[in-house]
């Protein structure tokens, strides 16, 4: 779990430094205004994808917690809790 859960931090970075990078090469005076400005647009909203799909997948770190706790089955070593988790109640709309 905390390995997904750090692909997908990574992931999100990824693209912010890509993003970074887009805007950067488009401050070039050689390069149009408007040049770049669509895939500006995907990559933001692959950006909210990628969040909504971390949430999704501390919900699921969160219930399988839960799951855990009720059956007894924690592991002496693997803390299940989410420590400092902010999540959202309501679904991150995409």
């Amino acid at each position: 779990m905390r390995e997904a859960e750090a692909v997908a931090d990574e992931t999100i970075l990824a693209c912010a430094k890509l993003k970074q990078a887009m805007t950067v090469a488009r401050s070039n005076p050689e390069v149009g205004v408007g040049s770049g400005q669509a895939a500006l647009l995907k990559l933001t909203r692959a950006e909210r994808n990628f969040a909504a799909a971390h949430t999704d997948l501390l919900r699921v770190h969160a219930e399988l917690s839960h799951i855990a706790s009720e059956t007894a089955a924690l592991d002496e070593d693997i803390p299940t809790e989410i420590k400092g988790a902010d999540m959202p109640t309501e679904p991150i709309a995409a």
